[in-house]
């Protein structure tokens, strides 16, 4: 018997090959959309068996909401992701949110058929292929991790990380300039390189991303470590007193006579 289902992705093209192809091997498709948004009031107010969802960034936040609203309106309607190949925390993001399979958009369409008949049948659709990725995954990680905050600190020198701690403290170039004893021009430079590396246009977006992912967090302990360790701070290296390569150097002392 045949599959009361919708497709539902944001590439219209992709949504209505998938609904022709399901369609010629005996499913009744109830729609084929691509929106923007309202994708779960679509399926609420369809109310298929099975709504094959898709998705081309499994990891962005919020990306499985409607996955939650669907299941919240309509609990019996099975929800199959057809995304790239996840990390195991987008897959188990998935599941979380209340989907009953995840594909591989690439997946042949006996493939996508069987997810759909299993959902049905309420068992977990899940390819052992990309279990088995999921699992190399989580047994032989990556070497760097998948930390955003720690990747942003990294970019930063450490007086740039200074400058981007008073910017999130909400100190103008005059303050920063004064706090750090340097020219208020070498504290606007400084300002400006932080922009850069975090690839931000504004000082309120720098310091909602140095908030967002920890990045704060990190130089603040990264500081109390290294007082607790009796080091401090400390100017930059070569740099004593504070002094920036375009600062002008101090005046010599006056000649006595």
């Amino acid at each position: 018997m045949g599959v009361r289902l919708m497709v539902v992705d944001d590439h219209r093209l992709l949504a209505e090959a998938l609904a022709s192809a399901l369609k010629l091997r005996g499913h009744r498709v109830l729609a084929a959309a691509a929106p923007s948004a309202g994708a779960a009031e679509l399926v609420v107010s369809r109310a298929p068996e099975v709504c094959l969802l898709g998705t081309a960034a499994p990891a962005r936040p919020g990306a499985f909401d409607p996955v939650v609203r669907i299941k919240k309106e309509r609990p019996q309607v099975a929800v199959v992701v057809l995304g790239p190949v996840p990390s195991p925390r987008g897959i188990a993001a998935a599941f979380a949110a209340g989907a009953s399979g995840y594909v591989r958009n690439d997946e042949r369409i006996e493939g996508v058929e069987r997810a759909m008949m299993k959902a049905r049948a309420g068992e977990s659709a899940v390819s052992p292929q990309l279990l088995q990725q999921a699992f190399e995954e989580l047994l032989h990680p990556a070497a760097q991790p998948d930390d955003e905050g720690a990747r942003l600190l990294e970019l930063l020198t450490p007086r740039e990380v200074e400058v981007l701690m008073r910017v999130a403290d909400g100190e103008d170039t005059r303050l920063i300039a004064a706090g750090m004893e340097i020219a208020p021009s070498t504290a606007r430079t400084h300002v400006q390189r932080v922009l850069m590396k975090l690839e931000v246009g504004s000082r309120l977006e720098a310091a909602a991303l140095a908030a967002r992912t920890g990045l704060l967090d990190r130089a603040a302990g990264g500081r109390a470590a290294r007082a607790a360790a009796g080091a401090g701070p400390g100017p930059a290296p070569g740099l004593g007193l504070g002094l920036e390569p375009d600062d002008p150097p101090p005046p010599p002392p006056p000649l006595s006579e």
